[in-house]
């Protein structure tokens, strides 16, 4: 039996602990004859009789005392589950999945490590990938979008301020290959790209309008391989700022252009979005968001 039979289940629940029809429906808040077709759907289901029926009421047959107590025990758990979930709403504790592209792990991670400290009961998920997880089926709880304004009705859409991005190149491509001086200069150096030729970013949009793609002599669909790529020294590409210079092993060969800047979004359910878990994250990440180097905050 599926559960398309869950409210007869119930009624008949209800019918075997009150004893009568008219309580049943009272506290059900239907009408009696509901309650009657119910049972008798019921019964024909199982093909046995739940219930002797008498002027006074039904009383459970022994196969109606099962349901009696199955039932009792259901409604107990449900009790308590509804329990355990009220109180765990008002707690920062248990799973916390973040969602955002790698290239700003830089800002979600020093506030992962905030929220840890001072939230020791929660568990983080983070989730990196170039589709969008749906807030509305419980994939997220908050997300970091680049781009365009997310327009998802049921979303809360906070401004997170603008990434800056710049070119970036390895030591030793730097001491092979000098630093470009000059636009012409840079559109004879070698890069490192996205394997999307079509990506909708606006670096990337510069760098199919300025640089002949035959001077790009890697390509990769992965975040994590290009900029293993720039490090390795194949060739000059884009990073934000906030991880470029945080790493010594980089050099900036052309500052951030206003027009490679990145519109970033703080996106939550409008369910969750006033839960004191969601809240937290939204919180820490914000306070990361305003200290961060090379976020320009709107």
């Amino acid at each position: 039996m599926s559960f398309d039979s869950w409210d007869e289940i119930r009624t008949a629940f209800h019918v075997a602990r009150i004893g009568t029809v008219s309580g049943a429906a009272e506290v059900l808040g239907v009408h009696h004859a509901t309650v009657i077709r119910h049972v008798d759907a019921l019964e024909d289901k199982l093909g046995t009789k739940l219930f002797q029926r008498h002027p006074r009421g039904y009383t459970p047959t022994e196969a109606g005392q099962q349901l009696l107590s199955v039932g009792q025990a259901t409604e107990d758990q449900f009790s308590q589950l509804a329990a355990r979930i009220a109180g765990a709403g008002d707690e920062v504790t248990g799973e916390l999945i973040v969602t955002s592209l790698t290239a700003v792990s830089v800002l979600v991670l020093p506030a992962m490590e905030k929220l840890l400290g001072e939230y020791p009961g929660l568990r983080l998920r983070y989730l990196t990938d170039q589709r969008v997880f749906r807030l509305e089926y419980g994939e997220a709880h908050v997300a970091i979008r680049a781009g365009n304004r997310p327009t998802e009705p049921d979303n809360v859409v906070q401004s997170l301020g603008r990434m800056q991005n710049a070119l970036y190149a390895s030591h030793a491509y730097v001491e092979r290959f000098g630093i470009p001086r000059s636009k012409e200069e840079l559109a004879k150096h070698r890069f490192v790209s996205n394997d999307n030729r079509d990506s909708r970013a606006p670096f990337y949009r510069w760098l199919r309008d300025n640089v002949p793609d035959e001077q790009v002599v890697f390509r990769a669909n992965e975040h994590e391989s290009q900029v293993d790529a720039i490090k390795a020294g194949l060739g000059l590409g884009f990073l934000t700022v906030p991880m470029g210079r945080a790493d010594p092993t980089l050099e900036e060969v052309v500052k951030p252009y206003d027009t490679w800047d990145t519109n970033l979004w703080l996106v939550t359910h409008v369910d969750l979005h006033r839960t004191p878990k969601v809240q937290a994250a939204v919180k820490a990440i914000k306070e990361q968001a305003a200290r961060s180097d090379g976020l320009i905050l709107n």
